[in-house]
């Protein structure tokens, strides 16, 4: 009583774990709290009237109607039913309480044709913050999973995660990403127990399609997420066409690998690598560098270590810290066909693979493993993107548009790299003014990031907007002072010769120079 604010409830983690996922009714972990006539703290959640479960802090929550009041003293008279005896559960089945129904007129996107999905991150329950990665690989899987069903519309994990620790409502999610289902829960680890909860909501129609709690040892992690997987496409009413598992969908391989008592730790490793790897700067690469070796030396058997390791090689040479880009490249191919030898069916790895062959400007073989990825994983925005990238590459422009597009649609909330490719496809087909926003939207993600500012530079000359091409021209420099158009020239992917020299010119009205005013390593902006 002591904890709870006017009008609201507080309840013990023994009544939580009770009644989670029983009662129509959401909870916010308080963490360990001293109560009076226990010499222990105790965990302790607040009463939430939206059927969900965050780890927020309660703050200035204050009951907002009587009839919301009345719910309150409702779900205290029946939490007193639960203390006294465990047969409530065969007496009471309310109804799950409607949550805010979302707006289709007021989305930033329009509803897909396709049922639509967005897996928000789930929340660490547990005391040790390290767990994090424990959820955060757990929502990567469910949402790697739905990807692979071709007739369902999967946000991307970069859009979701941008909710991560944000109490956002289903509405809210719903609305500024374009879905009509949201998926979120919670995971809580104890030693080798693992304790999944997870609830489907159709916001549209403000209801919760289902909800349940799972319970087994760390090492049934895999088994318990498919099952959530499996229910989330039974509740949307989309089949998986004879697949009889899951388990082979993960961006980190074939989940059935990570077995044993090590099983765990490994993934564990892998999503750790993962993380250091997507932040794309030389000390986040060597840290990764780092983790993966550890991992090989302990994981042996998993071969998505050897496909990290390969992505490593491939950033050392863009970040221009390997001694030999040359041999960093070819390192890199030896891993990934290493990995493909082991299961051909990676369209990860073929897509890693694609992004070498266009460094060693290798094309025909760069865009088969584009095409290989996408046929394995349609639904993937990263696929469709790198597929994309290529044509762009290869100045098949008119191709590329509609799929960079694609991709976007697929993970609106989505990197700057997306934004940035989509705008220089539109600058080089004359829709300059299209151009513009999506580089600038690129810069709204990342403000230093220096690809979209040169190809803004760029665009804004193009138009006869001289002026704000030097201002970008400015930034560039800014960012990389040792940039030159002769080493842009020298290291680009791009294949044709023509469409490189047209961009240079743009930048000498910029006012960028044509060689280096140092000598300094530099950052090939060629492959941000």
């Amino acid at each position: 009583e002591s904890l709870a604010e006017p009008g609201g409830i507080c309840i013990s983690k023994t009544a939580f774990d009770q009644i989670e996922t029983k009662l129509p009714f959401g909870y916010a972990y308080l963490g360990e709290q001293t109560v009076k006539n226990i010499t222990k703290p105790v965990g302790a959640y607040r009463g939430l009237m939206e059927p969900r479960v965050t780890k927020e802090r309660a703050a200035g929550f204050k009951a907002q109607s009587t009839r919301r009041k009345v719910a309150f003293i409702g779900l205290a008279a029946m939490l007193v039913i639960v203390a006294g005896a465990a047969l409530w559960q065969f007496f009471i089945r309310p109804a799950a309480l409607p949550v805010e129904k979302a707006d289709p007129k007021q989305m930033a996107l329009p509803l897909p044709e396709l049922p639509s999905i967005a897996v928000l991150p789930f929340v660490n329950m547990s005391e040790d913050p390290k767990q994090e990665l424990l959820c955060d690989g757990i929502t990567d899987n469910i949402i790697n999973a739905l990807s692979k069903v071709p007739r369902l519309f999967v946000i991307a994990r970069n859009s979701t995660f941008a909710y991560k620790g944000k109490a956002a409502k289903v509405k809210q999610v719903s609305e500024e990403l374009g879905v009509r289902y949201v998926l979120e829960g919670s995971v809580q680890r104890s030693g080798d127990r693992v304790r999944i909860a997870a609830q489907l909501v159709d916001a549209i129609i403000g209801n919760q399609l289902w909800a349940e709690r799972y319970d087994g040892e760390s090492t049934d992690v895999f088994d318990l997420q498919d099952d959530i997987t499996t229910k989330v496409l039974s509740a949307v009413r989309v089949k998986l066409e004879g697949r009889s598992s899951l388990g082979n969908m993960s961006s980190l391989g074939n989940i059935n690998l990570y077995t044993g008592k090590k099983g765990l730790d490994c993934y564990l490793k892998a999503m750790e690598a993962q993380t250091y790897i997507q932040l794309l700067t030389i000390p986040d690469t060597r840290k990764a560098r780092q983790v993966i070796e550890e991992a090989i030396a302990i994981c042996s058997g998993i071969p998505i270590f050897y496909r990290l390791l390969a992505v490593v090689n491939l950033n050392e040479t863009w970040l221009g810290v390997s001694k030999s880009p040359k041999e960093s490249l070819e390192n890199a191919t030896e891993l990934l066909q290493k990995v493909l030898a082991i299961d051909d069916n990676d369209p990860d790895a073929h897509g890693v693979l694609c992004q070498v062959y266009t460094h060693k400007r290798e094309y025909d073989k760069a865009m088969s493993e584009a095409e290989r990825g996408i046929t394995l994983d349609p639904g993937s925005c990263w696929a469709i993107f790198r597929y994309a990238q290529v044509l762009n590459h290869v100045s098949r422009t008119e191709q590329a548009i509609p799929l960079f597009e694609k991709a976007i649609r697929l993970n609106p909330l989505g990197p700057a790299l997306f934004y940035s490719n989509y705008g220089i496809a539109l600058r080089d087909t004359g829709r300059i003014e299209d151009a513009i926003i999506a580089l600038k939207k690129a810069i709204e993600r990342a403000p230093n990031y220096l690809w979209a500012h040169l190809h803004l530079s760029a665009a804004y000359v193009m138009i006869g907007r001289e002026q704000e091409g030097q201002a970008e021209a400015a930034e560039v420099l800014r960012i990389n002072p040792g940039f030159s158009i002769e080493q842009f020239a020298r290291t680009t992917v791009i294949k044709d010769q023509k469409r490189v020299e047209t961009i240079a010119q743009a930048w000498r009205k910029a006012g960028l120079p044509d060689t280096s005013p140092s000598d300094q390593p530099q950052q090939n902006p060629s492959t941000n």
